[in-house]
């Protein structure tokens, strides 16, 4: 039986960590849906320039035979990527494939200067070498499970353990 992590106290952490990579004029963007609620909950937790982007793996993912169209938001960048500071959130980091796809959708939009990854878990069983620059916390989980976040009509953030068959 996994322990369910503290949702809140782990984006109390991911809050410190961003705030040390906030430089002026970065700019967030969050995967949906859950980076995409971190990432608009920082902007104006930590002031930090708005409005956030949006976007979606759907377009890009490798595995999209298997997994077929996800009901995700659509891709939504309300300024200029060319040229940007990005600092990327996501939820949950599991084995990179959806960074992969949405570091090919950014790159739709133009060339940003630097983008950097933020997220609240890491979950262990990557399969792509791609890591985060700020993470709240490791918690390796098997294969079968799935941790997601929620969140309440009050904005707080909560996480949901399943088992999948595999």
């Amino acid at each position: 039986m996994t322990t369910m992590p503290d949702a809140e106290a782990l984006y109390a952490r991911l809050a410190e960590g961003v705030r040390t990579l906030a430089r002026p004029g970065v700019r967030l963007v969050g995967v949906t849906s859950g980076g995409v609620w971190l990432a608009q909950r920082l902007q104006a937790e930590l002031g930090l320039p708005g409005p956030v982007g949006v976007i979606s793996s759907a377009m890009h993912r490798d595995d999209y035979a298997r997994r077929g169209m996800a009901a995700a938001a659509q891709t939504r960048i309300p300024f200029p990527v060319q040229g940007a500071d990005i600092l990327l959130l996501d939820d949950v980091l599991f084995t990179g494939r959806t960074v992969r796809a949405v570091l090919n959708e950014l790159f739709d939009f133009g060339r940003p200067d630097c983008v950097r990854l933020a997220v609240l878990v890491d979950r262990g069983g990557r399969e792509l070498p791609i890591q985060p620059d700020v993470c709240a916390a490791s918690i390796p989980l098997r294969a079968t499970q799935v941790l997601s976040l929620q969140r309440d009509g009050d904005g707080r953030f909560s996480f949901h353990l399943q088992e999948q068959a595999k």
